[in-house]
């Protein structure tokens, strides 16, 4: 049953005040539970493990540098971004509470959306800090001071939460009056632009230029730093340096890989010509899959961080 409450206007139109999100919805409900329990331990699996990399950063001595301040920044952001939406679909798998408000629904999308904008800045600064230990390693402790950390930091916090700010603005400025089923887990802009009774081509516009272009330049920049450490790579001596600096990238390389081919299959392309379902997909990839993957590609598997973290059990298992 759709939930529809309404005021009607002068032109007898009813407008929809909540969301029915339907993602999945065609499941078995045994089949819903089992997922939404799957779900939920994947998302405490992927909180844990991105905290224990904050907590480490924050105790561990060896830690306090300037690419482990930003994997824990990472961490920090890989942990909001997945709640946005995980939260919501494993209740809702688990529950069978569709409904989303539409002052929540508009919340989601604008964090959502906020929070990856400002993953791709922030993957960017990384790439550059990569670059700078590679390829100027003599000069590192004097570019990549903690001033510098901190402000390019904020500056990736502030272009993602400003950038995207438009996106509430336009959105409560949309009249929702026909159907409030949103085929989707969550609510992404096609589905929810879809619904919209009001004159959205330029909202798809403004959208897709500017998802276009925070996504494609930044993995333009990452790219670029990375083809200079390649290079730089390749001009090392020894044979172990080489190898042991190709595998740090190609685990980077792979998280990088799944983030900007998702975005750049939904977003980069044209909203109106993806289907439904692909959205749902590579959505669920995107908010699940990627944030459970980070802690374990940039840091737990990194013998200093391994190292840090038998200590600190250690640590805790002497005071208990």
């Amino acid at each position: 049953q759709e939930v529809l409450k309404s005021s009607m206007g002068p032109e007898n139109e009813t407008a929809v005040t909540e969301f029915i999100l339907e993602g999945f919805s065609g499941l078995d409900q045994r089949l819903q539970l089992f997922l939404s329990l799957v779900l939920f331990l994947i998302y405490l699996t992927t909180v844990m493990g991105n905290a224990t990399i904050i907590f480490l950063v924050c105790v561990n001595q060896h830690l306090q540098t300037p690419m482990y301040f930003f994997i824990s920044n990472l961490s920090f952001l890989e942990i909001w971004f997945t709640s946005c939406t995980s939260t919501k679909l494993f209740v809702m798998l688990g529950s069978g509470r569709r409904t989303i408000s539409l002052s929540s629904c508009f919340a989601q999308s604008y964090f959502y959306f906020a929070l990856g904008c400002t993953e791709f800045v922030l993957l960017v600064v990384m790439s550059f800090d990569r670059y700078v230990a590679i390829c100027q390693p003599l000069r590192y402790v004097a570019i990549m001071k903690p001033q510098l950390c901190i402000h390019m930091i904020v500056a990736a916090w502030v272009i993602g939460i400003t950038l995207l700010s438009y996106r509430l603005v336009l959105l409560f400025k949309l009249n929702f009056c026909g159907s409030n089923k949103i085929h989707h887990f969550f609510c992404d802009s096609s589905p929810l632009f879809k619904l919209s009774c009001s004159g959205t081509s330029l909202l798809w516009k403004i959208d897709s230029v500017l998802l276009s272009f925070v996504i494609l330049g930044s993995l333009c920049l990452t790219l670029a730093f990375y083809m200079g450490i390649f290079f730089c790579i390749l001009r090392l001596p020894a044979a172990s340096g080489r190898k042991k600096a190709f595998t740090t990238c190609s685990s980077h390389l792979t998280t990088l890989a799944i983030a900007y081919g998702s975005c750049i299959a939904l977003y980069v392309c044209p909203s109106e010509e993806v289907s439904l379902e692909t959205n749902r997909i590579v959505g669920l990839l995107n908010t699940v899959l990627y944030p459970l993957l980070n802690p374990f590609i940039y840091s737990l598997r990194n013998k200093t961080v391994i190292l840090a973290l038998h200590k600190a059990i250690a640590r805790a298992a002497v005071q208990i």
